[in-house]
């Protein structure tokens, strides 16, 4: 890797660490290529990446940035997950370390707050962003539906009752 190339790769990262919402740091001593690839699709799929990057370029384009906190974990082979919703990489990544011995979470950062591992994983239990979003939905709707329902009970015991009396007339 010559010098441009060092220079493009921490301005990606510098600004990948500026737009997302989650940064998750894990290790994969001896994945296959099939699970590193399998990997990538999964974290693909909610909208996060999987990166491995060389530790001393990603030192360097955690500067000015609010994910100074995990400069200490980057040592050794490591990968890094990253996603704007700040659920969906720690999910993935969690789910994944379930799966496979190869993959361990070292750390991460939510922002200017650093994470353990226990952090990561308790962060993987929250809802995403777009959970969060139909459940506030629903709040916002239910109240119409059950105001539609209760509006609309009163007519058809109305037509309910006219419709037995047509049928005792008509007997």
């Amino acid at each position: 890797m010559d010098r441009a190339q060092k220079a493009a790769a921490v301005a990606e990262l510098n600004r990948t660490f500026s737009e997302v919402g989650v940064v998750v740091v894990t290790r994969n001593l001896g994945m296959t290529v099939a699970q590193s690839t399998d990997l990538r699709t999964k974290m693909r799929a909610v909208g996060a990446t999987y990166k491995v990057s060389k530790n001393k370029l990603a030192r360097i384009a955690l500067d000015g940035t609010d994910y100074l906190s995990i400069g200490d974990m980057l040592t050794g082979p490591v990968a890094l997950a990253t996603s704007p919703d700040p659920v969906a990489a720690a999910k993935v990544a969690v789910e994944f370390a379930k799966t496979n011995e190869k993959f361990e979470i070292v750390g991460g950062a939510m922002g200017a707050t650093a994470l353990d591992v226990e952090g990561v994983q308790a962060l993987a239990t929250l809802p995403s962003l777009d959970e969060l979003r139909a459940k506030i939905i629903g709040l916002v709707v239910a109240p119409a539906t059950k105001l539609a329902t209760i509006t609309q009970a009163p007519a058809a015991q109305l037509a309910r009752v006219l419709s037995a009396y047509a049928e005792k007339e008509a007997a």
